[in-house]
């Protein structure tokens, strides 16, 4: 598929871009490039593929939620600009 310089500037104003008329054949060039390349990939043989969603099998991997009890809260709560009850104390957010 060719495009012309129509279609770029009719492209162009759908975009409402202003292009100069020396940006016209440099758009023109790129974008020819691009659905040649997408020609190429449409015509790529897929007969004999497996469909695969990622390129590995690698799925998520959990580790298990455990509750553990942090023994030195002093210096946990050292650098907090205003503790209260042994937690950090934050502005609300609305």
């Amino acid at each position: 598929m060719q495009v012309s310089k129509e279609e770029i500037l009719h492209i162009a104003n759908l975009a409402d871009l202003n292009l100069e008329e020396n940006e016209i054949e440099k758009y023109l060039e790129n974008l020819q490039e691009i659905l040649d390349f997408a020609n190429i990939i449409k015509n790529a043989p897929t007969e004999d593929l497996d469909i695969t969603i990622g390129a590995n099998e690698a799925k998520n991997v959990f580790r298990k939620d455990e509750i553990k009890i942090f023994e030195d809260n002093e210096s946990l709560l050292q650098n907090a600009i205003e503790p209260e009850k042994n937690m950090f104390k934050i502005p609300k957010v609305l």
